[in-house]
């Protein structure tokens, strides 16, 4: 249920945004040929026309944390909540469903035939439950800082995962059944290592998926203005020059997706994201 006044700033007929937007970016990720950001918020500044778009603006509705979008007419929504999660690359998955707890980030499911893997997570949503519930679960969740659990613990519950968060976060879910020590690198399986990256906050960790995709939650993302890699400086709450120093170790690894919580997810060959990587530090350290 929409929440808040429809602003002024979107144009005239079905889709709109309400004064319940917190800016978080979910729509205009999603949908950019309709949402765009006026005065500081998310606005629909084109109707969707097309089958195609209509179907994304559904998603973002769908995705909003704040039920923040509204449409006059409803048909294609009940379609589109069937999609979630959607479909990335290869077994990824994005969840949708962001929650307002988490300032709307982005959490991903991974289909493994060890079991699946929820990377950070989503609002509670039943919809979203029965649909993970027949890919097959989730038996690990991996939490990569203290912002972003959102309903972690409800989905751990219901599909009896196992979580894993560091020791300096574990104060969002003390009951985790994974406390992850130290800053050194885990390699927990032949396609999972998990990476510590002090520096957003003190205890955050990366997700690094057969070294090829990077579950980077709120240390690096892709910036669409810049056209360029980006670390949030906005929202660095521990130590912008420890994050630095965790990005010049990151740059060793090998990967060419990152796929953030915040941010906007982007793919780029080995070489690419290298040079890539080695113009942020610069920047970071400038």
């Amino acid at each position: 249920m929409n929440q808040g006044k429809r602003l002024n700033t979107n144009v005239p007929r079905n889709f709109y945004v309400t004064s319940a937007c917190i800016n978080c970016d979910q729509c205009r990720q999603i949908a950019p040929h309709t949402f765009s950001e006026v005065t500081n918020l998310s606005a629909v500044t084109n109707q969707p026309n097309e089958y195609h778009e209509v179907i994304k603006a559904f998603y973002a509705l769908i995705s909003c944390p704040t039920g923040a979008i509204g449409s006059e007419q409803k048909d294609g929504l009940s379609t589109a909540i069937q999609d979630f999660p959607l479909p990335i690359i290869d077994n990824i998955f994005y969840c949708g469903f962001t929650s307002r707890h988490s300032w709307g980030a982005s959490s991903y499911l991974i289909l493994h035939p060890e079991g699946n893997w929820l990377i950070d997570s989503p609002r509670w949503s039943p919809q979203l439950v029965k649909r993970i519930e027949e890919m097959g679960g989730i038996k690990y969740i991996f939490l990569t800082r203290q912002d972003d659990v959102a309903d972690a613990n409800k989905y751990a519950k219901r599909f009896q995962s196992e979580r894993f968060i560091h020791a300096l976060e574990k104060g969002s879910q003390p009951d985790a059944e994974h406390v992850i020590q130290g800053m050194h690198s885990i390699q927990w399986h032949p396609d999972y290592k998990f990476i510590m990256v002090p520096g957003h906050t003190k205890g955050h960790m990366v997700l690094l998926y057969r070294n090829k995709y990077l579950f980077s939650g709120d240390h690096l993302a892709w910036d669409n203005e810049r056209n360029g890699l980006s670390a949030l400086r906005d929202v660095c709450w521990f130590s912008w020059k420890a994050q630095a120093e965790s990005m010049e170790r990151l740059a060793e690894e090998k990967f060419e997706w990152i796929l953030p919580g915040h941010g906007n997810r982007v793919f780029l060959s080995q070489l690419e994201m290298k040079n890539a990587m080695v113009k942020l530090i610069e920047e970071m350290k400038s």
